[in-house]
């Protein structure tokens, strides 16, 4: 399986917005309507937090850290999966990943991307 790609990152004010993309090179759309998707984020000397995951029936899950202020949404056309981070602070920043999950489940399948930087600053 390809590994997924993650862009999108950036520096950002506190209170600002961002939004992340996440794509897997050359899925076809059965694989993607079929995948569950989710967001991680690691900060220095912390560990990979899980923040958010959507499933193959579009059902979605959010940490308590981040409820209220990400969406994790899909684009089935683009083969796209997101994820919209508005009212960002501070202790938002740090590497995002994104990682197929198994279904209906916090566990990944597979491995992550590179990850996209994301720094917000005071």
């Amino acid at each position: 399986q390809a590994q997924p790609v993650e862009s999108g990152g950036g520096l950002v004010q506190a209170g600002g917005s961002l939004t992340l993309r996440c794509v897997v090179p050359r899925i076809i759309t059965s694989t993607f309507t079929g995948t569950d998707m989710g967001w991680y984020r690691q900060a220095p000397g912390n560990q990979r937090e899980l923040v958010a995951r959507i499933t193959s029936s579009g059902n979605t899950y959010y940490s308590d850290s981040v409820k209220g202020r990400f969406t994790i949404s899909r684009n089935i056309a683009r083969k796209t999966w997101y994820l919209q981070m508005n009212s960002l602070r501070p202790e938002d920043t740090a590497v995002y990943y994104c990682n197929r999950l198994q279904p209906n489940s916090i566990f990944p399948d597979g491995s992550s991307g590179q990850g996209t930087q994301v720094t917000v600053s005071s």
